[in-house]
């Protein structure tokens, strides 16, 4: 068994982002050398999220409305009186993903016909790591 890994590095222009990084996790599969296995991919922070879904405006503009319905940025959270202003993100964290684990078939990501892999940001504007890990032979 061999296992590769990388880390992207992003930082959003905006506190909340959704950003579409399939092609970005295939290329870290495409130079591991792997033909056959599993693709973990997590974000090392607390306040984002990795999900698969569609890629379409209207879906992805729906999502953040639930989002912002279910954990909604407000003053008044507990972890405020702590200093920070970021406890909405922590909690639409939890309702995303915290990592997706994805079949290498063939060297490629196996993905349905629909399914792309998403970075989901919630406190943003600063530089911020995903590991990318691919185990499997080749």
């Amino acid at each position: 068994m061999k296992s590769h890994t990388e880390y992207l590095v992003f930082e959003t222009k905006k506190r909340y982002e959704m950003v579409h990084i399939t092609d970005e996790v295939e290329k870290v599969v495409e130079r591991s050398g792997i033909r056959d296995g599993l693709c973990f991919v997590s974000p090392m922070h607390i306040t984002a999220a990795i999900y698969v879904n569609d890629l379409e405006s209207g879906l992805i503009a729906d999502i953040s409305e639930w989002l912002e319905k279910l954990a909604p940025a407000r003053p008044e959270y507990r972890h405020h009186q702590t200093g920070e202003d970021n406890a909405d993100a922590h909690l639409k964290a939890l309702l995303l993903h915290h990592e997706t684990t994805l079949p290498v078939t063939k060297g490629r990501l196996d993905l349905g016909t629909w399914q792309r892999v998403f970075y989901a940001e919630f406190d943003g504007q600063r530089r911020k790591r995903v590991i990318v890990k691919v185990l499997g032979v080749e």
